[in-house]
């Protein structure tokens, strides 16, 4: 840097001045310029950050906030151009942010984020919470060292405000757009129902075909048993009018009866339940049903869980249409008065 300093004129030169014998002499001479030297003392990198803008990297990952908002600049893996997501605190989550990432660009394999000491966070977490500390985001297992600005902390009673004021806001909205929303759910619900029924449908027709097998089999083994039991009395009726006499046979029809009590302890040991006819033919209904679901492939697991689903959503179809039900009513009410 170079300051000029002292009178300077280009293209001019004062006349003579006449001397006391006449003589002239020289006029006064013209200063010669003068030249200040100023010297940067220090560290020449401080005085370059006030004349030179500082650039953010390419793949750096930034969090801003606009109009109240956070924005977070980042380049996408496979266009190489730098995006702005909008984030929602109170709405928006881990997981959504992932999502809107990996939809904008399909190069997204895998996503992920971190704490700052290697923490995995959940996907239910709100940008809120993640928002007020330091995190690491992975893409495609690139690390990246996310900084987030330092916010002022809302006092107790501007917090109890804010609180009260998303309250009306989320009734008023639920007062407004209810029948909307529950119109939007009936359909919905509709279309799930539907796509399990298609779900059921071939399952159905499967198990409809195990339980007609497994129903004639236990139907021949309770005949099975009928006809053992009639066997026995007719074998014990024999041996006591025909071959033998009533007090040869006493002690082993005793016995036999015995026999019989302890083979009906014996399965309510092993099977915890009581011995009769109904429970009976239900487990071997069962034993017979799965047998032959396991030969066939039938995923009994499956086919429960599609079957709650469908219950699941059949009962909340029936409060939504109640409820719409009941608005309706009150719509017609206050029509007639």
């Amino acid at each position: 840097m170079m300051l000029l300093r002292g009178a300077w004129t280009r293209g001019r030169r004062l006349p003579a001045t006449p001397g006391p014998q006449g003589r002239a002499r020289p006029g006064p001479r013209t200063p010669e310029p003068q030249v200040l030297c100023v010297k940067l003392c220090g560290n020449l990198k401080f005085y370059q950050s006030h004349f030179y803008g500082t650039v953010v990297p390419p793949d750096e990952v930034t969090v801003n906030y606009r109009h109240g908002l956070p924005l977070i600049t980042l380049t996408l893996p496979s266009r190489k151009e730098r995006c702005q997501f909008v984030v929602k605190p109170m709405l928006s989550t881990v997981g959504s942010f992932l999502q809107d990432l990996q939809n904008e660009d399909k190069g997204v394999k895998t996503a992920a984020i971190f704490t700052a000491d290697g923490s995995e966070i959940p996907a239910s977490t709100l940008m809120e919470i993640l928002l007020m500390n330091d995190f690491k985001l992975v893409i495609n297992k690139v690390p990246y060292d996310v900084q987030c600005p330092k916010r002022e902390k809302l006092s107790m009673e501007h917090a109890t405000q804010m609180e009260n004021v998303k309250s009306l806001v989320h009734r008023l909205f639920t007062a407004l757009h209810l029948e909307e929303f529950q119109k939007k759910r009936e359909h919905l619900l509709l279309e799930k129902i539907d796509h399990l029924k298609g779900q059921l449908r071939p399952l159905e027709q499967i198990k409809a075909g195990i339980e007609a097998r497994s129903e004639a089999k236990t139907s021949r083994l309770l005949w099975a048993g009928l006809a053992l039991l009639s066997v026995q009395g007719g074998a014990l009726a024999w041996l006591t009018w025909w071959v033998y006499s009533w007090d040869i046979m006493e002690p082993v029809t005793y016995f036999i009866t015995v026999a019989n009590s302890m083979v009906f302890f014996a399965y309510f040991i092993i099977t915890r339940q009581d011995y009769t006819y109904s429970a009976v033919k239900s487990r071997q209904f069962l034993h017979f049903f799965h047998k032959k679901s396991k030969k066939q492939h039938f995923d009994v697991v499956q086919y429960n869980k599609l079957k709650e689903d469908l219950a699941k959503a059949t009962e909340s179809l029936k409060q939504v249409r109640h409820s719409l039900y009941l608005r309706m009513q009150g719509k017609e009410l206050n029509g007639k008065n």
